[in-house]
């Protein structure tokens, strides 16, 4: 392997337990290639472990082994049968969930979610693209698919100046896969679908919002219909709303396929119909945030609190006496705690005292690192008005 230098910074991370090490902080690269796998040792030539190398992303190397270790196919199946039998611990009730959850499982820059008989996947970084084909050949092995589709059309490949694609790797893959979640039946387009086909985050989140869901429910961001479709059976009625004409078809054909009565789709910008209802004194008593991350960069961070800030704000001049909100965010720059900080001025300015009934993050198929902060991006928090 060519050997890549880093400063004393580099190596505290890597001590810390992070397995990212940026540009900034490398000493000699000793002529690495693109995608290459690299051995990473100190100023003093001590070694710390195996990499991914990349040329051109800000993230110059991604730690695979804390030892000098060989990262051929016996690697990939092992770490990957490590992470299929997690799964086996924590995942039920469901025929999709995330296969693998990039650095939390070890393997960094590699997205592997499972729907059914077919598998999605995603390599974000030089050095997973350049091992694809070990990798699909071990996911071959381990599941046995009837199709995988490659969705490399994540928008932060461009940083490893890797090409956007998404397109069918091996077997067949139809139009739209029907999954069931939760005992909902969902459709997810793999090849054009939002993220890889459904987003899977919030499966067990879904399942308890609705615990405490009643009366007129609003779902804001409403997405594939998720939070709608659990909540239809509890509430009077359901109001789901998203910009997207095209998530909102998707959205009523799960609807449609669970035979789901009580919900109304509705396009809208939520901003405005937040607003709007609250001038025409509508009154709800179970609203739902589900937004995109505001936050996309740390530099976002302060435009992006103002934003929650305002939609929480909006949302609870709709909220009854006793209703509940389930507010989330997806902008891993933006901690629990900064969120909680927003909700509760937003509380204060509404006037509204606020019970905390759980603090939720994402299902536990999308595990956390705890030395690893960015593997926390989803926050929940289901709350109360008093």
């Amino acid at each position: 392997m060519t050997t890549v230098r880093v400063n004393r910074k580099a190596a505290e991370r890597i001590a810390a337990g992070h397995p990212w090490i940026f540009s900034s902080d490398v000493l000699d690269r000793g002529g690495a290639e693109a995608g290459s796998v690299v051995l990473v040792v100190n100023e003093r030539n001590r070694t710390l472990g195996t990499a991914h190398y990349s040329s051109t992303s800000q993230i110059c190397l991604r730690l695979l082994s804390r030892r000098a270790e060989d990262t051929g196919r016996e690697f990939f199946l092992a770490r990957l049968r490590a992470a299929e039998n997690y799964r086996r611990q924590v995942v039920s009730g469901t025929e999709a969930y995330r296969a693998v959850h990039a650095e939390a499982d070890l393997l960094p820059g590699l997205i592997v979610d499972r729907y059914g008989d077919y598998l999605a996947v995603q390599t974000l970084d030089q050095g997973m693209d350049r091992a694809r084909e070990t990798i699909l050949d071990c996911l071959r092995e381990i599941y046995a698919p009837r199709g995988v589709v490659l969705r490399n059309d994540a928008s932060v490949r461009a940083r490893e100046d890797l090409p956007l694609i998404s397109q069918v790797a091996c077997g067949e893959v139809p139009g739209r896969v029907a999954v069931r979640i939760n005992g909902f039946l969902f459709h997810a387009d793999l090849i054009k679908g939002q993220k890889t086909g459904v987003y899977l985050d919030q499966r067990e989140n879904y399942l308890a919002a609705a615990a405490y869901a009643s009366g007129r429910a609003l779902d804001c961001f409403t997405s594939s219909g998720g939070f709608a479709l659990h909540m239809a059976a509890r509430c009077e009625s359901v109001e789901a709303v998203d910009s997207s004409p095209e998530t909102l078809e998707t959205a009523r054909a799960n609807a449609a396929a669970n035979q789901t009565a009580g919900i109304e789709f509705r396009e809208a910008n939520v901003f405005d119909l937040l607003a709007a209802y609250a001038a025409a004194r509508r009154r709800f008593q179970t609203v739902v945030l589900d937004p995109p991350a505001f936050a996309k960069s740390r530099a976002a961070l302060e435009p992006a609190a103002r934003g929650y800030k305002e939609i929480n704000l909006r949302a609870l001049r709709l909220l009854d006496t006793g209703g509940v909100l389930a507010t989330c965010s997806c902008s891993h720059h933006l901690s629990e705690a900064m969120l909680l900080e927003i909700v509760a001025g937003a509380a204060l300015d509404a006037g509204r005292t606020l019970r905390v009934l759980e603090r939720r993050t994402q299902a536990r198929d999308h595990p956390i690192l705890l030395t690893v902060p960015e593997t926390h991006y989803l926050k929940c928090l289901l709350l109360q008005v008093l």
